[in-house]
């Protein structure tokens, strides 16, 4: 008796694994395009101690530089960012990380407030995919899920990626078990520049008040974070689209008195920030490029050390060992990214999205 039941164990261990291989294979590996795809899994391997984490979408991973914020300041930092991330998964990201750490500040990227459903299974799975099994996950999928997705498709995703068999590359076989590191802290780099030819107008809405949906997790993020004694920060990226309204301006401005936090609208600051539409952009104004994030994020880690006080932390010697390994493959990119530039001109797109992916983020 006691033979068959090692036996039966054995034989479940080993269909298992075996599952478990060929969902790692069938599981897109993003690694050659939609780089996106890996921004929320590659947080688990970093070392949890942050002094500050930034949370949003494409206008924290693409226009805040980690690196550039610990040479500058001794700032350690972290970005949860994901492409089209909605407050919700906003929310249940920061309440996840805040599971493995604690830092003295959170900055959350306001431009999801205009957004109360989902909006399509593929962004979905570019965050929901990558995040660990956890009740956060588990609830983070229950309000991202489109009217014809099942839940279990994101805790087993091996029922939803079951027919890419047809489409399995050399990619998936040599990313099989591990990939390459693709962002810096969360950080998404592109050094190409594509200025902004013109800056466009937003169309009148027949309602410019954000939904209750949008208030109510943002009133999680705010509670979250004073009830672990983290000061919370609002923040606007300097994206001159999607149009950022003036009505929904005065909304995060009021919201922010209320709650006695602080909101910055770095649009309004670009003579601050010293950043320039015509080469600090790679796409015409939607995301800012590496020299532009750079700039920004000089700006911001000035109000972070002297506004609030996050010391310079270069001195610790582990700490200096762990991130001059960061800035050697900070630099390493720059590097290989602009002499492919040199090679292509500036046609060269670095993780380009498919149609299937909009141009918004």
């Amino acid at each position: 008796m006691k033979k068959k039941v090692i036996v039966n164990s054995i034989v479940l261990l080993v269909i298992l694994i075996l599952l478990y291989l060929v969902q790692s294979l069938l599981m897109p590996k993003y690694m050659t395009s939609i780089r996106e795809g890996n921004l929320i899994a590659e947080y688990y391997s970093e070392k949890k101690d942050h002094d500050v984490i930034f949370i949003g979408d494409c206008e924290v991973y693409s226009n805040i530089s980690p690196v550039t914020l610990w040479e500058n300041y001794g700032i350690t930092s972290y970005i949860r960012g994901s492409a089209e991330q909605l407050i919700w998964q906003s929310y249940y990201l920061l309440e996840e990380t805040l599971t493995y750490e604690k830092p003295d500040v959170v900055v959350f990227n306001v431009l999801s407030m205009k957004s109360d459903t989902p909006h399509k299974e593929e962004y979905n799975r570019l965050t929901l995919d990558g995040m660990r099994f956890s009740a956060s996950k588990i609830n983070a999928v229950k309000a991202s899920m489109m009217d014809d997705e099942e839940p279990i498709t994101y805790l087993f995703p091996i029922l939803r990626y079951h027919s890419r068999w047809s489409e399995l590359q050399a990619e998936d076989f040599k990313y099989l078990m591990c990939r390459d590191k693709v962002s810096h802290n969360g950080f998404l780099m592109r050094a190409d520049i594509k200025p902004v030819n013109y800056v466009p107008k937003g169309d009148a809405l027949p309602d410019y008040r954000f939904s209750d949906t949008c208030y109510d997790y943002l009133d999680r993020m705010t509670k979250l974070c004073k009830d672990n004694g983290i000061r919370f920060i609002l923040m606007k990226a300097p994206s001159v689209f999607p149009y950022w309204y003036e009505q929904w301006d005065e909304q995060m401005v009021h919201y922010a008195k209320e709650n006695e936090i602080e909101y910055i609208n770095f649009l309004n600051l670009s003579e601050e920030t010293g950043i320039d539409n015509s080469t600090d952009t790679y796409d015409g104004g939607l995301h800012l490029n590496l020299s532009g994030a750079e700039k920004l994020t000089r700006y911001f880690g000035k109000i972070l050390s002297e506004k609030y006080g996050i010391g310079d932390r270069r001195n610790d010697a582990q700490l200096n060992e762990i991130w001059e390994s960061k800035k050697e493959f900070y630099y390493d990119m720059k590097q290989k990214q602009e002499e492919e530039l040199m090679e292509y001109g500036y046609l060269k797109s670095f993780g380009a999205k498919p149609e299937t992916i909009d141009e918004e983020n």
